[in-house]
């Protein structure tokens, strides 16, 4: 290994350590085929942190030959049981290093301490799952007739090309690559380009677990360079994403115009939080708060569109305002922030425009809609209330701490608003009411629905969206189709 691919840096939490800049393939940080590189910046101070090794369609080609390899030789020789082990191996190492592990996220995402904490034990979770998973991968015996053996085998689909998004990054590597290894795939990984390090810090402990050269290849690279090699790619056989809509159809476009490899798709939302006249309106008030401002809004699944039933709407905004004024935005390294920064620039900029919006068509702009501080990318909680179903900040996805507050008055009439998006992907009801619970849950168009809660996501509960917020699922027993093909064996007895 050489030292070009390596850099020492610190976090305040972890004081001093050594971070890896290259491409992670074959078990081995190497640097690219180009030698090409870009800065990561961090999002709190607006500093660069470090370059990393930038991945070219050369690199993409290189990490897949690798996983190919791996997936014809080794890895298929490697029972399920095996699997399992090398998996519950990796998600103990992660665990043992929590700690560097979250502040590395903190540092290049700019998510509070806290949170990034939470963020690395539910890989740990996710990882230790799927690590149970591997051995009971079943097909089935089907009895047709008395002079034939039928039976079916769920074998892998081969080498999957993953492709992340900067704002869980390591959850979203763990929600990706614990299904595809426990079902016996190679990997082929490309971490977004704002946020590499955290991925590149745990690639280390692929090697220490156990798993062999060329199963688990993780890339640095920017979206449409490798992302798109990846998407198009020959010899890939499925590509699953997630990130925005917008790039979801170009994957999926990819994928059909090369060899039509399989796609699953974890897209943008929407999404619809509502509150009934007989909600418990203080705990109601927490979880829409952490609805929108959980990871500074950057999430897909947050509760942007607030409908509140007239009955309570004033009293709800007001004490809503109180709640929001309340959460501690600023250095993410301090045990008390709840938001950190934006991303980047980009993003910041991004949100600010829809803020603009917002107030140009018409909407009540309640609290924030400001940069907090003088440096970094913070954005104030933003509260708008008089929001119309037309206007910009309640149709398109804004991923920011920007939430837009309607009244309504009926549940049939709230339910058609909810309805009323071209995403699917959660939506969350508030009542003390059992019936209006579940008649509401049935009738909202979204993958996830929350009673009584919010961004309740756990392992074992499959996640995705319906509608414009792509397809296949994440996360529980259902992400294990995604990453399996069933064949059917038909034997004539003698």
């Amino acid at each position: 290994m050489s030292s070009s691919v390596f850099v020492e840096l610190k976090t305040p939490v972890t004081g001093s350590y050594k971070q890896p800049t290259g491409l992670f393939i074959n078990n081995e940080f190497v640097e690219g085929v180009e030698k090409k590189t870009f800065e990561v910046i961090n999002p709190a101070t607006e500093e660069v942190i470090c370059s990393v090794h930038e991945a070219t369609e050369k690199d993409v080609d290189v990490a897949v030959a690798a996983a190919r390899k791996a997936f014809d030789g080794v890895w298929r020789e490697t029972t399920p049981q095996q699997r399992g082990i090398y998996l519950l191996k990796l998600a103990d190492l992660v665990e043992k290093n929590l700690d560097l592990l979250a502040a590395v996220e903190s540092l290049d995402n700019g998510k509070s301490i806290t949170m990034a904490r939470g963020d690395i034990g539910a890989v740990v979770g996710t990882i230790r799952y799927y690590g149970g998973w591997a051995d009971k991968i079943e097909g089935k015996t089907i009895d047709i007739s008395p002079d034939t053996f039928h039976y079916t085998r769920q074998e892998p689909l081969g080498v999957c090309g993953q492709i992340i998004p900067w704002n869980f990054p390591l959850l979203m590597l763990a929600w990706k690559i614990g299904p595809a290894l426990a079902t016996g795939n190679t990997v082929v990984m490309k971490s977004a380009e704002q946020t590499p390090l955290s991925a590149l810090v745990f690639a280390q402990f692929v090697k220490e677990a156990g798993f062999p050269p060329g199963v688990l290849n993780i890339l640095s690279g920017i979206g449409k360079v490798a992302g798109a090699a990846i998407s198009s790619h020959m010899d890939i056989d499925k590509v699953a994403f997630t990130g925005s809509t917008l790039v979801g159809r170009q994957i999926m476009k990819a994928a059909a115009e090369s060899n039509l490899k399989k796609v699953t798709l974890e897209l943008g939302g929407k999404s619809p939080n509502i509150i009934f006249n007989d909600a418990d309106i203080k705990q109601a008030i927490d979880w829409v708060n952490f609805g929108i401002y959980f990871n500074h809004g950057q999430t897909c699944c947050a509760g942007s569109r607030v409908y509140v039933q007239e009955g309570i709407y004033d009293k709800f905004v007001e004490a809503f305002k109180k709640r929001a004024s309340e959460n501690k935005v600023g250095d993410p390294f301090h045990d008390e922030t709840f938001q950190g920064p934006q991303v980047s620039q980009l993003q910041y900029d991004r949100i600010m425009g829809y803020i603009k919006a917002g107030k140009e068509e018409g909407a009540t702009l309640e609290i924030g809609g400001e940069r907090h501080g003088n440096k970094g990318y913070f954005i104030q909680p933003t509260i708008f209330t008089n929001v119309k179903p037309d206007m910009k900040i309640m149709r398109e996805e804004i991923f920011g701490p920007v939430c837009a507050v309607a009244k309504f008055s009926t549940e049939e009439e709230v339910i058609k608003l909810a309805n009323d998006s071209n995403y699917g992907l959660a939506a969350a009801v508030h009542t003390k009411d059992l019936n209006t619970a579940i008649r509401a849950s049935n009738h909202l168009k979204a993958g996830t629905v929350w009673v009584n809660c919010y961004n309740a996501l756990h392992h074992q509960l499959p996640f995705g969206g319906y509608k414009e917020s792509g397809m296949g699922r994440e996360l529980g027993e259902a992400a294990l189709a995604s990453y399996t093909q069933c064949k059917s064996v038909a034997i004539k007895l003698a």
